[in-house]
């Protein structure tokens, strides 16, 4: 024989909320139902458990974030670089890369790279009169990655390295001359792939994908004013006539995208799901 409970009597664990505030709460909206609740005195708030025992779970989006790789700071090489150099600029995101090469000898030690970039440095405000080096990024044959335009490196800094294209967009570097038949130390494509793996997701940005560009001058393959649909991990010669990053290092693009993207944690389009056929019944 099962034995009900005498009237006004309240089991254990719970507490008895009185008829009147429950028929409020029933008039009230969902939301403002709970969170009367919530914020009512401890005796009461004991309670929510038993109205509403499975909350609902609100997630964030989840964005295809690499890690940061290890970048050498500016000051590693800018010994008294730029005393006259004005504050940088800066754009909202960064939503492609491009890649170069700085057509410069390949045989160093990597002990040299500060003082390869400092050369580097000396010729783009020298002879061109730029006001900073113009690559955001430098990375060595050994794949070091160095800071290069000042401004901080995980903040969108417009740089000067793609005519038509600074903005939006950050310049990767690879320190040597990548013409064809030049071989690309492993080392070097690995770190490129981790950095735009890295810059690229800050933004979400698929380093495989297309994007939409807007060409600032008429001095990029464009004219100025033209929206363009770029690769979002672009060689230098993409939007602009040149032979840059070299013919050897442009072949390689493909395959550090692919491994730009597997950094991010995205899946492989190439893998498709295996379907399960449901057996045969006689």
């Amino acid at each position: 024989m099962r034995v009900l409970p005498r009237a006004g009597s309240v089991r254990p664990g719970r507490v008895r909320v009185p008829g009147t505030a429950l028929l409020l709460l029933g008039c009230l909206p969902g939301f403002a139902a709970s969170f009367t609740l919530a914020t009512c005195p401890a005796r009461v708030g004991r309670t929510v458990a038993v109205l509403a025992p499975h909350p609902v779970e609100v997630r964030s989006a989840v964005l295809h974030q690499a890690p940061r790789p290890r970048i050498v700071p500016r000051t590693a090489w800018a010994h008294g670089a730029g005393p006259d150099q004005p504050p940088p600029r800066y754009d909202d995101k960064v939503v492609a890369v491009f890649v170069h090469h700085t057509d410069s000898s390949n045989r160093y030690q990597c002990a040299d790279t500060p003082r390869i970039i400092r050369s580097l440095y000396a010729g783009q405000t020298g002879h061109r009169r730029w006001d900073d080096i113009g690559y955001n990024f430098l990375v060595d044959r050994c794949g070091k990655v160095y800071e290069g335009r000042a401004g901080g490196v995980e903040r969108p800094v417009t740089g000067a390295h793609t005519q038509g294209f600074n903005h939006r967009t950050a310049g990767i570097a690879a320190i040597g001359t990548f013409t064809a038949g030049v071989p690309v130390p492993r080392a070097m494509t690995d770190a490129i792939a981790a950095l735009a793996a890295w810059k690229l997701g800050l933004a979400d940005i698929d380093p495989r994908s297309t994007v939409r560009l807007l060409s600032s001058n008429g001095r990029s393959r464009y004219r100025a004013g033209t929206a363009v649909l770029l690769p979002a991990l672009a060689g230098h010669r993409d939007g602009f006539a040149t032979s840059c990053p070299g013919a050897a290092l442009s072949a390689l693009l493909p395959a550090i995208r692919e491994r730009a993207a597997r950094l991010q944690g995205r899946p492989d389009p190439l893998r498709r799901p295996v379907p399960v056929r449901a057996p045969i019944i006689p």
